[in-house]
């Protein structure tokens, strides 16, 4: 009975996120695989707004796997300085492109498995881009804004990435994993803020174990 009643409360705080985030979709600026691939690794403990500003001349410079490789490293730390945490990037770029040419053709792989041997490329990156760029849905992407909320509403009690993406993929339909993230992401932003939620003009208010108030 506990069990019922836990999926009716999911299925109606998912309706009404769907419902009030129509448009969810992934914020990155990219027109192929390996630009999505390169902004969701910059994206890590950054906005996607700087991002986007950083790529706009980015991807104008580096077309290819061959460009990245060919390029000295500290080189490549100025051109995305601003996205923090730069010289990690932009050795995990470097390197992620210099075996994809020795070992995919220079070419994004396509699948999980080889998506996890890039240096810098876990399941959040590797769903991104399978999603997004092959339209291959094989988990839900597990960032900030999907961990704490997923933690929040009571989906999950892990802090582990993979196990959150585990539980959600337990309790959402294969056909909406597409969709669900960046639903959460949203709400994220708008609602479900880090520091100061913003409890009393949710629309999950009276379904959220972790509301702070209650009309």
């Amino acid at each position: 009975m506990i069990r019922n009643e836990k999926k009716a409360r999911h299925h109606i705080m998912f309706e009404r996120l769907y419902s009030a985030y129509p448009r969810a979709r992934i914020a990155l600026d990219y027109s192929n695989p390996l630009e999505l691939l390169v902004a969701t690794m910059l994206s890590a403990q950054c906005t996607d707004i700087t991002v986007n500003k950083v790529t706009k001349s980015l991807f104008r410079q580096y077309r290819t796997c061959e460009d990245y490789a060919a390029t000295p490293v500290e080189i490549l730390e100025m051109d995305i300085y601003s996205t923090g945490f730069y010289r990690n990037k932009a050795r995990n770029i470097r390197a992620a492109c210099c075996l994809m040419i020795e070992r995919f053709a220079g070419k994004v792989p396509q699948t999980m498995a080889d998506l996890l041997t890039l240096p810098g490329v876990a399941r959040k990156t590797a769903n991104i881009v399978l999603s997004n760029a092959f339209g291959k849905i094989e988990g839900i992407p597990v960032d900030t804004h999907v961990k704490r909320i997923a933690k929040r509403l009571g989906l999950t009690a892990e802090d582990n990435p993979v196990k959150i993406e585990r539980d959600l993929t337990a309790i959402i339909p294969r056909e909406d994993w597409p969709r669900i993230s960046y639903t959460l992401i949203e709400f994220g932003r708008t609602i479900c803020k880090a520091p100061k939620p913003r409890c009393c003009e949710c629309l999950l208010k009276e379904l959220c174990p972790s509301v702070l108030c209650r009309s």
